[in-house]
C-alpha cells in the first residue's frame, strides 16, 4: 500500500485494514519501548519480559537504561541539519570537561567562587569580542529562545503603559512570533511586515508602520529556513531616526557571517551557543549601553539584574570557547557557499523542475532551501535517513502539525509547494564527498522509491 499517513485517499485495502511499515526494528523508543513506524495504524503494547521478544534489554525494574556512551553509528552520517544544531566541536568538549571540575559559585567571594567567576569572564569576553562590544554589554541566557524573549517582553515591559505597539515579521522565528502572540493577550499591539517571493521585507514598508506608539522593532537577521539575510543595518538606521529600539535575531547567523554590533547599529542582538558549535542550553544576549529593559527571572540578581539564577558554568566555558573558534569557520565561508551551490546543481540535475525558495543571492552561504515539487518532504527526509544523510523538510507533519512551514508560506508558496521543500544547511566539516553521496542517494530515491515519497495531501 502507498504511504499515505493512513487517510482516506488510499486505496481500498489500505483504508480497510490495519497496516503497519516498520522502518526498522531496531530503531525504537528508548523510553517506552515501541519501534519507530512509519506509519502506525494499530494498538501497541508494550512487550515485558517473559510475554515475547523484544530487541531492548531489560533491566531489574523492567525498564531499559538509556546509556548515551553506548550509542554507536553503524553507517556513514552526512549531516546536512546545521541550521537546526551543531556538533560540538572537539575543543568545546576538552574545556567543558575542564570547567566540570570546577566546582565553586561565580557570585562566591572566596577562591573557589573566583574560579569559577573567572570563567565565566573569559567566555563573556569572547562573546563581547565576535560581536564587536564590551563584555558588560553580554548577558548569558538558558537559550537563544531566552535571549529572545527578554529582549522583546523586557523592552515591551519597560514600556508598559507608555508605548505599546512592536513591529516584526512574517518569517521570524517561533521564538519572536510567539512571544509577540503572547504579548498581544497582554494589551499589546504587533505589526506583522509581509516580505516578498525573495523573503525579503521592503525598508518603505517599515517606515509606513511605524506610529507615535512604536517601542521596538525586531527583524532576524538571517531567516533559519531559508537563510534569507535581511537589510538590518538598513531597518536599524530608520528605527533610530524615529528614536525607536531596535532588537534583531541573529541566532541563524552567528557564526556563518560576521556580525558586528557597531556596523548594524542595533541596540539588542540575541545569539545561540549550539548554533556555531557548542552547547545546547546558552544563548547570550547584547544590551547597548543605556537600554532599560526588564528582567523576566528574578532573584539574586545575577547576570547583571537582568537573569537571575547562578550561571551555567559548563555550558557558558564551551559557549566562549566555540566563539573563539569562529574566525576558523568564517575564513572557510567561500569554501561552503561552493558545496552548497555544487548541491544546488546536482539537484536540479536529477529534478529539473525543482525551485529554491528564498533570494537566490542574499542567503548565508551554508543553506539551501529547495522544493521539489510531487515529493513529500517528510517522506524524502525519512527515506535518506535510511541513507545514512540527515537534512529538514518544509513541514511537521512528523511531530503531529500538518501545517506547512510559515516562512515558506509567507513567501508565497502553496501549502503543496511548502510540503514538498527540504532544507540542506551544510557545516563546516561538510566535504565534497558528502555533497556528492547526497545528490547520489537522493537521484537513487525519488527514482526508486518515488511510490513511498510521492505528495499525498495531509489530511
Amino acid at each position: 500500500a502507498n504511504h499515505a499517513c493512513g487517510s482516506p485517499v488510499g486505496p481500498d485495502a489500505w483504508q480497510k485494514r490495519n497496516i503497519n511499515s516498520l522502518t526498522d526494528m531496531d530503531q525504537f523508543d528508548p523510553i517506552s519501548g515501541f519501534p519507530v513506524y512509519k506509519c502506525l495504524l494499530c494498538d501497541v503494547e508494550k512487550v515485558k519480559p517473559g510475554n515475547g521478544s523484544n530487541p531492548i534489554d531489560f533491566g531489574e525494574a523492567g525498564e531499559e537504561e538509556l546509556n548515551i556512551a553506548k550509542i554507536t553509528h553503524s553507517k556513514k552520517e552526512i549531516y546536512l541539519d546545521n541550521n537546526a544544531t551543531t556538533h560540538i566541536a572537539p575543543e568545546v568538549k576538552e574545556i567543558m570537561a575542564a570547567a566540570m571540575e570546577v566546582y565553586g559559585n561565580p557570585s562566591s567571594i572566596h577562591t573557589a567562587g573566583k574560579r569559577a567567576r573567572a570563567i565565566v569572564d573569559k567566555a563573556r569576553r569572547a562573546v563581547a569580542s565576535a560581536l564587536h562590544c564590551t563584555a558588560r554589554r553580554i548577558v548569558f541566557t538558558g537559550s537563544g529562545s531566552e535571549s529572545i524573549n527578554l529582549a522583546i517582553k523586557g523592552i515591551a515591559f519597560a514600556h508598559k503603559g507608555k508605548k505599546d505597539h512592536i513591529i516584526t515579521t512574517s518569517v521570524e522565528h517561533p521564538a519572536v512570533l510567539n512571544t509577540c502572540r503572547w504579548l498581544e493577550r497582554n494589551d499589546f499591539r504587533i505589526t506583522y511586515l509581509p516580505v516578498d517571493h525573495n523573503g525579503l521585507i521592503d525598508p518603505l514598508e517599515l517606515e509606513k508602520a511605524i506610529t507615535k506608539d512604536t517601542c521596538l522593532i525586531s527583524i532576524m537577521t538571517a531567516n533559519n529556513e531559508t537563510g534569507v539575510i535581511q537589510p538590518v543595518r538598513e531597518c536599524a538606521a530608520i528605527a533610530r531616526e524615529r528614536n525607536i529600539l531596535f532588537h534583531t535575531d541573529a541566532v541563524q547567523a552567528f557564526g556563518k557571517i560576521p556580525v558586528n554590533v557597531d556596523d548594524l547599529e542595533v541596540d539588542l542582538l540575541s545569539v545561540s551557543a549550539h548554533k556555531v558549535n557548542g552547547p545546547k542550553g546558552v544563548g547570550a544576549l547584547y544590551v547597548k549601553k543605556g537600554i532599560e529593559i526588564e528582567s523576566l527571572i528574578n532573584g539574586g540578581g545575577h547576570e547583571f539584574g537582568l537573569r537571575s539564577g547562578t550561571e551555567n558554568v559548563v555550558g557558558i566555558a564551551g559557549f566562549g570557547k566555540a566563539v573563539e573558534l569562529i574566525p576558523n569557520y568564517i575564513a572557510r565561508i567561500d569554501h561552503i557557499s561552493k558545496l552548497r551551490d555544487r548541491l544546488e546543481k546536482g539537484i536540479r540535475n536529477v529534478i529539473k523542475d525543482c525551485k529554491v525558495n528564498g533570494h537566490p543571492e542574499r542567503r548565508l552561504p551554508n543553506t539551501l532551501n529547495i522544493t521539489l515539487p510531487g515529493f513529500r518532504g517528510e517522506s524524502v527526509v525519512l527515506e535518506m535517513e535510511q541513507r545514512g544523510v540527515y537534512f529538514s523538510s518544509g513541514s511537521a507533519c512528523k511531530s503531529g502539525d500538518s501545517k506547512p512551514s510559515h516562512a515558506l508560506l509567507a513567501l508565497g508558496l502553496s501549502e503543496e509547494e511548502a510540503h514538498c521543500a527540504l532544507r540542506f544547511s551544510l557545516g563546516f566539516e561538510t566535504t565534497e564527498e558528502d555533497i556528492d553521496h547526497t545528490i547520489r542517494s537522493l537521484a537513487e530515491t525519488v527514482q526508486t522509491s518515488k511510490s513511498m515519497v510521492h505528495f499525498v495531501p495531509c489530511r
